[in-house]
């Protein structure tokens, strides 16, 4: 049986991966952290990290169907 040596993607990000996963920019992160609203995050020691899936799910918690979808009115 051959085994593979290779290192599994990280399924953490830190604050600027996951902001380049999301397509924000870091300091939209970092306020969101602050006021409230954005992704789970975890906080290790000084660094802050974010899980993919948390991402994932932040992300569609965000679908709308139309402007009018009381959502749209949250996710801007």
């Amino acid at each position: 049986m051959d085994r593979v040596d290779s290192k599994p993607a990280s399924r953490y990000l830190t604050n600027e991966e996951a902001a380049a996963y999301l397509k924000l920019s870091p300091h939209t992160l970092n306020k969101k952290r602050v006021i409230g609203g954005g992704p789970k995050f975890r906080k290790l020691g000084s660094r802050v990290v974010y899980a993919i899936d948390d991402l994932e799910s932040w992300i569609e918690a965000r679908a709308c169907d139309t402007t009018s979808d009381p959502r749209y009115a949250q996710a801007r």
